[in-house]
């Protein structure tokens, strides 16, 4: 019962959603209240039955329902419990169903959040979160049905793909699209704006706390995946230029491009037309990330499906959606005039720099990703694109992003003097080109990490002279305590986020320095590498709870002393045949040691060993830019139409 439950939850699902998709925008357009004020309950229905849906396909995981084809194909009754929960999501049905499932949850929040909007945006908004939701739901029932039977029940499942059978994939899918499926709250607003004909202050303070929610929660999941990339994989790397990768990366972009560029809209009025085609390009960038990841069109180790036929159903969906939306733009765009006046060099024109950079990487990202696609498609040549691309290509864009950031957040709004803000910066500059010389000094003549680390500590001081600056520090050290208690918590968000990216430009700019060996080892031999000595004491067996493993025995050694003992593994999987990697990381403040063990010969393992300086730190910096968001989503200030308590309002009269 437990299949035709969940499905008849996904048709009502549907039913709910043609309903939040009709009446409300109708009401909006006859101005008639109780059409209008029927979008929240129906996005609150629409939520309980793709909740209900999604319950009914945890569950048959959980219990090993093997009438269900879904679980047959990717669960197994001797799979721990965590990852049959994550089976749930780790395949293409599943994964689709969670992906509507957070659309739900974005309209039920709207509905929720959203009371202090005014009625006719609002009825839109949840029209059209609803008009999304009817695609995919029609796509999951007619090509994806998470529900079908198997009859009679196969005996056992064939188990999830082992590569998947990780905690950090348990965690990632579900934040990644938060952040993915979150757009869809403001590419909502976007149309809504377009078929209301007015962009204003109002909606650039309505829009930015879904931008950041959404930029928070694609940030973790980004960064979730690219930790498990670097230790599940075994390649002793953080970042491969990945189809599926990009296809994270595109929305990033383009969502931290419509989250400065909201500000300028609601403190000047300006970049109107501007932040409403990025909230239009983010949410298209998403959904382009769901074509690339499930119709084959792209060969990559994240890719979920391999069917034309759906491949073809979701194009149709990404033509509908981002070509009616962008007529509806070239339509209205005209009307939308931007009121506020600005200098080039000002606060605003910072942020304007910024979004013409964003914006040129995502362009660089996409074509380097989509060209083999049409390489084939036109000349039938097989090509790829790879990171020597990607790498010549962004660092041109990146650089000048880098140097505007720090300078950007100190420039005044509408007009301002650059020397004076030079001259808050000069100890900025100082350590950061304190860190260039010692690179240089040290690691030999390394002139690309040299200026990465150097790029990192700009940004880091860069964020800390905001700081200063806003607090007063240098000007008025007696009061500057009591300033940074009542600074607002976005600008401590801000900073935070600043930071947080530098911390990340720093690890990124270590692994530039890292060394590594591969070697066949006998046990009882030693390797060197970057000062440490590896010994491999032993080669043993090892069972798991699916699994049985040669599991590897190293010892790391520092001037005779003892480091640490690691035990990297190769597994294999007897449901499905398979054989993984374990990468054995120590991890310390200023470095990674890396072991890799691979197939033995004659006796001796195959050892890869990397030094990796640094690495922790991509990753803790991405956790501390999506903590600097958080934080500033705490601000009442950034929340949608929060008006002052009363109390307050009072006291500051």
């Amino acid at each position: 019962m437990i299949g035709e439950f969940g499905h008849f939850a996904l048709a009502l699902a549907l039913a709910l959603a043609l309903a939040q998709t009709v009446l409300p925008i109708l009401g909006a357009a006859r101005n008639e209240p109780r059409l209008m004020a029927a979008a929240a309950p129906l996005a609150f229905g629409h939520l309980l039955a793709v909740g209900a849906a999604f319950l009914a396909l945890i569950t048959a995981f959980v219990v090993n329902d093997t009438s269900v084809i879904t679980v047959v194909q990717n669960s197994h009754s001797a799979k721990p419990l965590l990852f049959k929960v994550a089976g749930a999501w780790g395949n293409h049905e599943g994964s689709m169903l969670l992906w509507v499932m957070i659309l739900a949850l974005c309209g039920g929040a709207v509905a929720a959040f959203g009371r202090a909007l005014p009625g006719a945006l609002r009825a839109r908004v949840l029209g059209v979160l609803g008009l999304v939701a009817v695609g995919f739901l029609v796509f999951i029932l007619a090509t994806s049905n998470p529900f079908g039977r198997v009859w009679p029940p196969a005996p056992d499942g064939q188990g999830l793909n082992p590569v998947l059978q990780d905690p950090g994939l348990a965690f990632h899918p579900p934040m990644l699209y938060l952040g993915y499926v979150g757009y869809a709250v403001t590419f909502a607003f976007a149309v809504a704006a377009l078929i209301e004909g007015r962009v204003d202050a109002a909606w650039g303070r309505w829009v930015r706390p879904w931008a950041l929610g959404s930029w928070c929660f694609l940030t973790l999941g980004i960064t979730l995946g690219s930790y498990w990339a670097y230790y599940e994989l075994g390649w002793g790397g953080y970042w491969f230029w990945d189809p599926v990768e990009n296809a994270s990366l595109l929305p990033w972009l383009a969502g931290t491009a419509l989250l400065h560029s909201a500000v300028v809209v609601e403190k000047r009025e300006a970049l109107k037309v501007w932040s409403v085609l990025l909230a239009l390009l983010a949410f298209g960038f998403s959904l382009l990330g769901t074509f690339l990841v499930r119709s084959g069109v792209l060969n990559s180790v994240h890719a979920f499906a391999n069917d034309p036929a759906r491949g073809v159903f979701i194009l149709g969906l990404l033509l509908f959606y981002v070509g009616g939306s962008f007529a509806l733009f070239a339509w209205r765009a005209p009307s939308m005039a931007p009121t506020g006046m600005f200098a080039p060099l000002s606060r605003e024109g910072g942020l304007v720099l910024n979004n013409l950079l964003l914006c040129s990487m995502a362009a660089v990202v996409l074509s380097g990703t989509l060209w083999p696609m049409f390489a084939d498609l036109l000349f039938q040549q097989k090509i790829s694109v790879g990171p020597p691309f990607f790498n010549t290509a962004l660092l041109p864009l990146a650089v000048p992003l880098i140097l505007a950031m720090a300078a950007g957040a100190l420039l005044p709004w509408k007009r301002a003097r650059l020397w004076p803000v030079l001259q808050r910066l000069w100890w900025a500059a100082l350590i950061a080109a304190g860190g260039v010389a010692l690179v240089l000094a040290f690691a030999g003549w390394r002139i690309g990490p040299a200026f990465g680390i150097g790029g990192g500590l700009w940004l880091v001081c860069g964020a800390l002279a905001d700081l200063a600056d806003r607090i007063g520090l240098f000007r008025r050290p007696a009061a500057a305590w009591g300033r940074a208690l009542g600074l607002p918590r976005a600008a401590w968000g801000g900073a935070l986020a600043h930071a947080g990216l530098g911390v990340s430009v720093l690890g990124i700019a270590g692994m530039g320095l890292a060394s590594d060996r591969l070697a066949a080892v006998q046990p009882g031999q030693s390797l060197s590498l970057a000062g440490y000595e590896w010994r491999l004491d032993k080669v043993a067996d090892a069972i798991g709870p699916n699994w049985t493993a040669r599991r590897a025995t190293v010892t790391v050694l520092r001037n005779g002393d003892l480091v640490t003992v690691m035990t990297p593994e190769r597994r294999f999987f007897p449901v499905g045949r398979t054989t993984t990697t374990e990468a054995a990381i120590h991890t310390t403040f200023l470095a990674d040691l890396y072991a890799v063990m691979g197939e033995e010969q004659n006796g001796a393992a195959v050892l890869r060993l990397h030094y990796n300086p640094l690495a922790s730190w991509i990753w803790f910096g991405g956790g501390i830019m999506a903590l600097g968001g958080a934080l500033s989503l705490t601000d009442r200030r950034i929340r949608v139409a929060a008006p002052a308590p009363r109390g307050a309002a009072k006291a500051a009269a």
